[in-house]
């Protein structure tokens, strides 16, 4: 069997995907590469992360699941409750239920109220008192509901991962969650930071910082993908993540806000009907790239060949992090990257030790 490499992780359907039975087989690939975890991000059109988790942990034996991120408002509290117990007895303890703040303009549209932390922190704590077999009533941020129970015979121990980017959403992370899941495109001092932020949380509630998994997110793209596909994981990616939440991404990295609105105010951008990557074509992609982004903006990421790939995953366990999503490739894409990195993996740094369960430390 392949030695196992519990320090990694890589999405599942990265990206956007039309064909999510492609999941069994990615499941099975990153099992048989050795990879970690497989991590799985919901999208509201052919990737709902129930169906996803239960797919992912019946066609694997060792792999960790976690879902990152689903948003809590797009459930009842029984439900989220109910698919995490469900996927955690189906995987023999492999499932960390993940999640996140989401997009406001998203929650406005569907009817729903945007995400909080106050509603994030009380729904971590009611999760959690429902997989403690508990029967009770429950006010506060998450909501009124006159009952809530699940099972009074449950003693579920499910961990809950939180994805963030801000300080104040970094520090509420380290204060309740299990596991963190950091955003894709910062910079090494920008994951330094974030790392430091989500050790203080921890601390301040008087948790042990150390006892919090924290997740790199790496953009990863060889040079031996085809020029389109690098470009749209890559450039595309990028971009959409400007278009959707651009100063948070931009002030977590210390960038310049002007640079951002020389972006926001290119003709291509403006009024673009759609994320860019999802319909960017190959020359608009490099316009962005060649015109409009400042170079060093995408620089956070592993870029070039699979040894200078594997060189970059170092780079983020450097700074600080305990483990890395390889971001935006499928794990046959990221087959000679995961063989660089065997190369180099450096030895009694305790990575062997990691749970398999991504939302797990030790």
């Amino acid at each position: 069997m392949t030695a196992p490499l519990p320090e990694l992780g890589c999405y599942g359907l990265a990206g956007h995907s039309a064909s999510p039975g492609d999941l069994v087989a990615e499941a099975r690939l990153a099992e048989q590469l050795g990879l970690g975890s497989l991590f799985l991000s919901e999208r509201f059109n052919a990737k709902d992360a129930a169906v996803m988790a239960g797919a992912a942990v019946a066609a694997s034996t060792t792999l960790g699941v976690g879902t990152a991120a689903t948003n809590h408002v797009t459930r009842h509290p029984m439900v989220t409750a109910t698919m995490a117990v469900t996927a955690h007895r189906m995987s023999g303890g492999r499932y960390a239920l993940g999640l996140g703040r989401g997009f406001d303009v998203l929650f406005d549209l569907m009817g729903l109220p945007r995400v909080t932390g106050a509603q994030l922190e009380d729904a971590v704590g009611v999760y959690r008192r429902l997989w403690r077999g508990e029967a009770f009533g429950h006010e506060g941020p998450l909501g009124t509901y006159p009952y809530l129970c699940l099972d009074t015979g449950f003693d579920e121990r499910i961990p809950v991962l939180m994805t963030a980017i801000g300080d104040r959403t970094l520090r509420l992370a380290g204060r309740v969650a299990d596991g963190v899941v950091l955003h894709t495109f910062l910079t090494d001092e920008a994951l330094a930071r974030s790392v430091a932020a989500v050790r203080r949380g921890a601390e301040e509630a008087g948790r042990d910082p150390a006892s919090v998994r924290v997740w790199a997110v790496l953009a990863t793209v060889t040079d031996d993908l085809p020029e389109q596909l690098q470009l749209r994981k890559l450039v595309g990616r990028m971009a959409t993540y400007l278009q959707g939440y651009g100063e948070v991404l931009v002030r977590a990295n210390g960038w310049s806000l002007e640079d951002l609105e020389s972006f926001r105010s290119d003709a291509l951008v403006q009024g673009y009907p759609g994320a860019f990557d999802a319909v960017g074509t190959t020359e608009e992609l490099r316009h962005l790239r060649d015109d409009v982004l400042p170079a060093h903006w995408l620089e956070a990421s592993a870029t070039g060949t699979p040894e200078q790939c594997a060189a970059r995953i170092a780079d983020q366990l450097a700074a600080g992090a305990d483990s890395v999503v390889l971001h935006g490739a499928t794990p046959t894409e990221l087959a000679p990257v995961v063989e660089a990195w065997r190369a180099v993996r450096p030895t009694d740094t305790g990575l062997d030790d990691l749970p398999r369960n991504p939302g797990w430390m030790r």
